[in-house]
């Protein structure tokens, strides 16, 4: 059943969600091949990707969850967030290391498996796109691990196109994955 825009919260993501956001990461390195990483990570492994995403910029990370009061947690403080389990987080990251490549991004998204198919990915994406219009951003690229078809119908939805796909580019338990790439004009 699909969640209703109201039905949950998409904020910027903050310290107090790396716990959350390192198990959620975890279970796609542990049982999919979406990402190549191959080991899980610590929280405080993990910290040093949450400090690239500014709650401002070209390069952030939106989280998506329950609202407060459907959560009944009273945690305050700096940097604090509803305790509520995190159903999904989307990243604009640096495409390339190298200057010249600036304007462009990768994005990337990732939903909690009880979540998945629910509408949360798309509330992440109308966030992320919203705040990259007002960046100097002209292009979003998405590398996603073939076959992942739920993954290809949400970027063509939101206006990506493929461009390509490259092929056995990596390895993940015991056999070879494509990664398709795909691209959206931004400005």
């Amino acid at each position: 059943m699909p969640i209703g825009q109201g039905e949950v919260q998409v904020r910027a993501g903050v310290e107090a969600d790396l716990p959350a956001l390192t198990d959620l990461y975890n279970h796609y390195i542990r049982e999919t091949p979406i990402t190549f990483d191959l080991e899980p990570f610590t929280p405080e492994e993990r910290r040093p990707w949450l400090l690239s995403h500014p709650q401002d910029g070209p390069h952030r990370l939106l989280v998506a969850q329950l609202p407060a009061d459907r959560t009944k947690n009273t945690h305050t403080g700096p940097g604090a967030h509803p305790a509520a389990p995190l159903l999904g987080y989307a990243t604009s990251s640096a495409f390339r290391p190298k200057a010249a490549y600036a304007p462009s991004v990768e994005v990337t998204i990732y939903c909690a498996p009880e979540a998945a198919g629910r509408g949360v990915g798309t509330l992440l994406y109308e966030a992320l796109f919203e705040a990259l219009a007002k960046e100097d951003v002209h292009r979003a690229y998405a590398g996603i691990t073939q076959p992942n078809e739920a993954s290809n119908r949400l970027h063509t939805r939101f206006g990506f196109r493929h461009i390509g796909t490259y092929t056995e580019v990596g390895r993940k338990f015991g056999q070879y994955w494509d990664v398709a790439w795909y691209q959206k004009d931004l400005g």
